[in-house]
């Protein structure tokens, strides 16, 4: 409990609806005031100062119609559609119009400072207070009903800063790890290149000549002919399958199993630590290497699997290849009814061509891709640690118990 007084929303706050979306064109402009609809505040899920939208009004509209404006600060929260369950919520940071599919709750200034209530609202979650677990709506006379613990406006201030450090150091951290994901194309291409223009004086070989065993080193799975999901167990020795494939990453998200009785006849598909993994079925064209510490597995025919030869590629290099060089992007797009689409499949990938540098310069791309993994893997770590502190803070601060 936060030991605080508690107030029904309604009396902090005016809680209304927006208006229609306008029908007629001529209402919108490229440079008027916004008009902020559902999928704004849901493009962003939570936003403490929302500043755009995709639509703008006429000013000259506007005169003439009965919109109404609502002054910054007033917090948005979805009432209709899914959105409601979603817990969308954002501040608008100047005066904007509002569709009707939001509620708008205007701030009592002498009662509650906007931030505190903006905070309030990301830890109000109508469902509880329904007692359901699905709104299809969300009725004004509920929201005004819901309890806000009221602290004097200097508590509410200082509650205020801490949860605004709490939510920096987490934005800090996102952006630090999406610079992070993208250094990795810039440092494949500075190290190696990737336009087909670059001269090199590097060999080229097709991925058949880079194989560990031409003929057995490049494979898919049974599953889908000699293997049905009913043969699937909960232990045993796993299946690995597109899902595994996460934003180019080896990733443990699902795991599937045949018992080791049936997984004997198909060790022709087994996949070993550090073989290069791409998607060819459904979203085609993932890539990832296998981690040191794969256990004993097998592929699914949705993958194409590639033992390679070590003492010539590194599964990094390759892996780099496949996803950031143009020269061998450019091999895979294939015509399909006047469009330009990615074509994955066995025969193509044996035959892709890649200029091979030194092994040296490759295994110094490894390296740093496992150093920035590991800066990745720390900050996502302390990202989850500071939202599961800000989330604590909200209950243990903002909750009417």
């Amino acid at each position: 409990m936060s030991g605080y007084p508690i107030l029904q929303l309604g009396d902090v706050a005016d809680v209304v609806t927006g208006d229609p979306a306008p029908q007629d064109p001529e209402a919108f402009a490229s440079d008027g005031p916004l008009f902020v609809r559902m999928q704004d505040v849901g493009r962003h899920h939570r936003h403490p100062a929302l500043a755009d939208s995709t639509d703008r009004l006429s000013t000259e509209w506007v005169a003439g119609s009965r919109l109404r404006l609502f002054p910054k600060d007033s917090i948005l929260i979805p009432k209709s559609g899914a959105s409601v369950n979603l817990n969308h919520r954002a501040k608008l940071a100047t005066d904007a119009y509002v569709v009707s599919h939001l509620a708008i709750v205007i701030p009592d200034r002498t009662r509650i400072e906007p931030d505190y209530l903006y905070w309030w609202s990301a830890n109000y979650d109508p469902r509880a207070q329904a007692q359901v677990t699905s709104l299809p709506s969300l009725k004004l006379s509920t929201l005004k009903t819901a309890l806000v613990p009221l602290p004097p406006l200097d508590e509410q201030r200082r509650i205020v800063g801490i949860l605004n450090r709490a939510a920096k150091i987490e934005r800090l951290r996102k952006q630090a790890q999406e610079r992070m994901r993208e250094f990795i194309p810039a440092l494949f291409v500075s190290m190696f290149g990737a336009e087909e223009s670059e001269p090199t004086s590097w060999p080229e070989c097709s991925v058949a000549q880079l194989l560990e065993d031409r003929r057995r080193s490049i494979r898919t799975g049974p599953f889908g002919s000699q293997l049905k999901h009913s043969e699937f167990t909960d232990n045993g020795v796993p299946v690995l399958g597109i899902d595994n494939v996460v934003s180019n990453r080896f990733r443990w998200v699902k795991r599937r199993y045949i018992t080791p009785q049936k997984y004997a006849p198909f060790q022709r598909y087994r996949v070993f630590p550090g073989d290069v993994i791409i998607t060819i079925m459904g979203t085609t064209g993932r890539v990832c290497v296998t981690p040191d510490d794969l256990p004993e597995c097998m592929s699914t025919k949705h993958l194409c699997v590639l033992t390679l030869d070590r003492s010539r590629v590194e599964p990094f290099f390759v892996w780099g290849a496949l996803l950031f060089d143009e020269r061998v992007r450019a091999q895979t797009r294939i015509q399909a009814q006047g469009q330009v689409m990615e074509g994955w499949n066995l025969s193509i990938v044996k035959r892709l061509r890649l200029y091979v540098p030194p092994l040296n310069a490759q295994r110094s791309f490894s390296r740093l891709v496992a150093r920035i993994w590991a800066m990745e893997t720390f900050l996502q770590t302390q990202t989850e640690k500071t939202s599961a502190l800000s989330e604590s803070l909200l209950s243990r601060l903002l909750d009417p118990g």
